[in-house]
């Protein structure tokens, strides 16, 4: 269910639709599918992926038959954009904690960050961030590390398929990567400044795409009820 469509008379919700939403910022992946589900009146609703509350862009909403299909799209590279803000730390890794740590970027050139970025590129191990929602004895991590508890985390394959830094105006640096499942764009910020000597964190995140599904062809939580609220067979 895109944009592009324009009749919508022959949706239904409980054998399967898939619906592209544009989440906007403060606004959980959660509270997305509850939306939905109390519009339509389906109890299988779900959304192949994750995106943090501080995050925007496209989540993949399944209904009814097509949550069987939620594995699927979850496998799929994604596409983001974003802000990396250089010279400060905070403990989540974005804007979730307060500052920890704040250095010079002086020495940062443009040639230190073309070297970075390029180091980025393919497979690679990352090792899942403590504020995450990756389970630890049946319990998420971030709750772990809200009461100041580190837990041993393995690390992952992941692969950044590709990195494009779109503007530099320091101490941002932004930036386009396409990437594999299971990657947190969160550490890259925080390894980007590692590797620079400076430090950084993550200030801004757009998922754009989720394999060959876009944002463009996204609605936002509003415009999908305007929509489901003009169609009779659901009022």
């Amino acid at each position: 269910m895109t944009k592009s469509l324009t009749d919508f008379s022959g949706l239904n919700f409980d054998e399967g639709e898939v619906i592209l939403i544009d989440k906007t910022l403060g606004v959980t992946s959660f509270n997305v599918v509850y939306k939905i589900r109390k519009k339509i009146k389906v109890k299988k609703v779900g959304h192949a992926g994750t995106l943090d509350p501080f995050a925007t862009g496209l989540l993949i909403i399944c209904t009814g038959k097509k949550t069987k299909s939620i594995t699927d799209f979850q496998e799929q590279n994604k596409t983001y954009t974003g802000v990396i803000t250089l010279g400060k730390k905070t403990p989540s890794m974005d804007t979730e904690t307060e500052f920890i740590e704040e250095n010079s970027i002086d020495d940062v050139t443009l040639d230190k960050i073309e070297e970075v970025r390029k180091s980025f590129l393919g497979k690679q191990l990352q090792k899942p961030p403590m504020y995450s929602a990756v389970k630890h004895k049946g319990k998420a991590l971030y709750k772990y590390a809200r009461k100041g508890i580190e837990v041993v985390r393995e690390p992952r394959e992941i692969e950044i398929n590709s990195f494009s830094i779109t503007k530099i105006a320091l101490p941002d640096v932004h930036f386009e990567i396409n990437c594999s499942k299971g990657t947190y764009l969160r550490v890259i910020a925080d390894d980007f400044g590692d590797r620079l000597g400076c430090g950084a964190y993550l200030s801004e995140l757009r998922r754009t795409k989720i394999g060959a599904y876009s944002v463009d062809d996204a609605f936002t939580i509003e415009e999908f009820v305007e929509v489901i609220d003009e169609l009779p067979v659901l009022n």
